[in-house]
């Protein structure tokens, strides 16, 4: 039998045993005075972050990928992260990829059972397939979810790089991964309950884990996604905006050189920095890997 009670994230939080008999403000302001163990605890884990960052950054610059998996809340944020990144950044679907255990319907609807499969995690794995330039992170609150055990035990032993993401210090997946971030943000307001705190710590690293490596592979120009897709109107003004941002020029100018650029911002902003056409733009990016700062 599982022996959750003995878990930080399953144990009873004695500042909100009166939670039903709190006023609707009570209970926001508990839930905030809880959110800010969040922050400390993360804070607490920022040079394993830092070094998962690096990881990912090296294994997308030899042409790998990222795969994250998860169970329930967990793997729904996993999810989340990896669907934002090629409108954010610009790349392929296939290089930021989300598993949760069950498929994409357990997205919005929980399969039973899911979780406690591990063979269910090799299957996915196989199907992508991995290879050793590849990093898998594997996020479970608990720190025990079979799936996410099972999916890290493969990939280390294709040579992948993996990381286990847990809100539990010393937890089986994170004995499971070459580097385990394990922020301890207490118990929950709502016992048990890690879509709460547990959820919002996960997902501020995922948000540092993505954000950073793709930072580091030029996706980034001062604090401008120079890479963003415009897939809608918002997006073509955001693009604009980006490019009098970075260079000074008038949205005119903007609006010119995109067009010029087949669209894309980033070598507008090249073309008005160094004055140049184009195609001298994307030759000067490819020369300095997609970053603008090196080509100026």
């Amino acid at each position: 039998m599982l022996e959750l009670n003995k878990l930080t994230t399953e144990a009873r939080n004695p500042g909100t045993a009166g939670l039903d008999t709190m006023t609707p403000l009570e209970i926001a302001t508990v839930m905030n005075r809880e959110d800010e163990q969040v922050v400390a605890g993360v804070r607490k884990v920022l040079p394993e972050v830092a070094a998962a960052i690096g990881w990912v950054q090296e294994s997308f610059e030899a042409g790998g990928k990222l795969v994250y998996m998860g169970a329930g809340t967990s793997g729904r944020l996993g999810v989340l992260d990896s669907v934002e990144c090629p409108p954010t950044f610009g790349v392929p679907p296939e290089m930021v990829v989300g598993l949760i255990a069950g498929g994409d319907r357990a997205f919005v609807k929980a399969v039973e059972g899911a979780e406690d499969s591990e063979a269910l995690a090799l299957e996915e794995l196989k199907a992508l397939p991995l290879n050793g330039r590849d990093v898998v992170i594997g996020i479970a609150a608990s720190g025990r979810t079979p799936y996410v055990i099972g999916g890290l035990q493969y990939a280390r032993s294709l040579g992948c790089k993996t990381v286990a993401i847990a809100c539990n210090a010393g937890s089986l997946v994170g004995n499971a991964a070459d580097l385990a971030i394990e922020p301890v943000v207490g118990p929950e307001v709502l016992t048990g309950s890690t879509r709460l705190k547990a959820g919002t710590a996960q997902k501020m690293i995922l948000n540092m884990i993505s954000t950073g490596a793709m930072v580091g592979i030029g996706k980034v120009y001062q604090n401008l996604m120079v890479d963003v897709m415009q897939t809608n109107e918002k997006l073509r003004v955001r693009a604009r905006n980006i490019v009098t941002e970075a260079t000074g020029c008038s949205d005119k100018q903007a609006c010119w050189l995109l067009e010029a650029a087949g669209g894309n911002a980033k070598t507008a902003i090249v073309m008005e920095l160094l004055n140049c056409t184009a195609k001298e733009a994307e030759q000067n990016l490819k020369r300095a890997h997609g970053h603008i700062r090196k080509c100026l």
